[in-house]
């Protein structure tokens, strides 16, 4: 078995210069590697074999790229960039406050930080250690939320940031926990109010929070295919093995840069996103899907999935689960599924699969169980604190996830449904990739930490 190495490279918020992307790619073809992977917050990921490691990172280095090898120290900044224009309506935070925002940190942060606008749910508002939500009433004002590392805490901050704000107000905090790990770090007992008195906002602008922030509910748009918004297209690009052949990404740049599209953008769901493709140079996005074989019609019962970064296990499970629920023609709108495998991770889920060892002999666990947890609400942005089913046997587990789904509809009955069949359907909101249209009280759980 060969000895390889992971190599992640953040693109801050999601946000991919065509240009910087394609020297890495070249970079990485000459090592011999094939594929890459993007993670769950939105980064880059690539594999590479230890006799390779030194050369490639000394091209990194040459480049002026930044990445770390196997550790998760510094991690990605996520936002909900990629859905800006076309998934996000009617909203004050354009792409330049996005980019007003990323400019302010110039510093790389050692916690998970959000930064989301409060009018979508594609990507994760919560599940990162300090979490930004722009406040929708306020133009320029954000909430901010603590999740302290961890644990399963979450804490409401009583005021409200500017804009200008958030990378000072983040930085203090991070500092904050960091320097005093035993009250605020893998401490089941981390007190908000604490940390709130702790750290001084005299410098910023605030105002205090007059009404606690409603978390929308779930409601994930079909994030592949093409899609045309206003007078433009964006390109959904979804891998179901997870793997993106580096000389169909090398294509993608260089089309991205003669056609001046400055940009592409990774997501949450371990997919990219190409926006502003305008209508003559259509199909020549599309020859790059003909020519690599690229398929963007995967149903949305797979689409749902959300799989830990780095685990072929959490991998093969989700391929498990997803053809029991495609045999059955299973309905999952209005859900995200989740599978961990790992303590301590985070994974955004209204139900969450969760494998478990009945027993450890050192670092190897043997013989697995499988527990279905589900969030308040069945909302992925709550925490899975609540145990649907607990220590199934594989043979059973897709079938247990299959009720839980069912549970779900029961949950939001009739008149409580979040989203009514019409408006599933809508133009606006899940519009139908243009390339298709031609085709026809629960015990509380334990341990769910990250």
């Amino acid at each position: 078995m060969k000895d390889v190495n992971t190599i992640k490279i953040n693109f801050k918020g999601g946000i991919i210069p065509p240009a910087d992307l394609y020297n890495i790619l070249l970079a990485a073809g000459k090592t011999g590697l094939g594929y890459v992977r993007f993670g769950l917050r939105q980064q880059l990921l690539l594999d590479i074999e230890m006799e390779d490691l030194d050369f490639f990172t000394t091209e990194l280095g040459m480049l002026g790229i930044g990445y770390e090898l196997n550790n998760e120290e510094f991690p990605n900044i996520i936002s909900s960039y990629p859905a800006e224009e076309v998934f996000i309506l009617n909203t004050w935070v354009r792409a330049e406050v996005y980019h007003e925002i990323f400019e302010l940190f110039n510093y790389t942060p050692r916690l998970k930080i959000n930064i989301c606008d409060a009018n979508q749910s594609f990507t994760p508002m919560i599940t990162g250690n300090i979490n930004w939500v722009a406040s929708p009433d306020d133009p320029d004002f954000w909430y901010l939320f603590i999740r302290f590392p961890k644990t399963n805490i979450v804490y409401e901050w009583k005021e409200l940031f500017h804009t200008k704000d958030l990378a000072g107000m983040s930085i203090g905090i991070e500092e904050m926990i960091l320097h005093n790990k035993e009250k605020f770090y893998d401490n089941d007992e981390a007190n908000g109010d604490e940390l709130h008195e702790k750290l001084n906002t005299s410098s910023f602008t605030i105002k205090p929070v007059e009404v606690p922030l409603a978390l929308p509910p779930f409601n994930l748009p079909y994030y592949e295919g093409f899609n045309r918004y206003n007078d433009k297209y964006w390109l959904g690009i979804y891998r179901r093995d997870e793997l993106f052949n580096i000389q169909f990404l090398k294509e993608i740049c260089l089309l991205c840069i003669e056609t001046q599209i400055s940009q592409l953008c990774s997501t949450p769901w371990k997919s990219i996103i190409i926006k502003r493709i305008i209508g003559k140079n259509r199909e020549d996005w599309n020859y790059l899907l003909n020519k690599y074989q690229i398929n963007v019609r995967h149903a949305a019962n797979e689409l749902n999935f959300q799989v830990e970064d780095n685990s072929l296990k959490a991998l093969q499970l989700k391929q498990y689960l997803v053809k029991y629920l495609n045999n059955d023609d299973t309905r999952t709108f209005g859900i995200c599924i989740g599978i961990k495998t790992r303590k301590k991770s985070e994974v955004f889920s209204s139900i969450l699969v969760r494998r478990k060892a009945l027993f450890h002999i050192g670092k190897w666990g043997f013989f697995y169980t499988y527990d279905i947890l589900f969030a308040k609400n069945y909302n992925p942005n709550e925490r899975t604190d609540f145990i649907f089913s607990r220590d199934n046997p594989k043979l059973v587990v897709a079938e247990q996830l299959r009720r839980a789904i069912l549970s779900y509809y029961n949950f939001i009955g009739p008149k409580e449904a979040p989203y009514s069949e019409e408006f599933e359907e809508s133009d606006e909101m899940m519009e139908e990739p243009d390339d298709m249209k031609h085709e026809n009280k629960p015990k509380a759980a334990t341990d769910e930490k990250g």
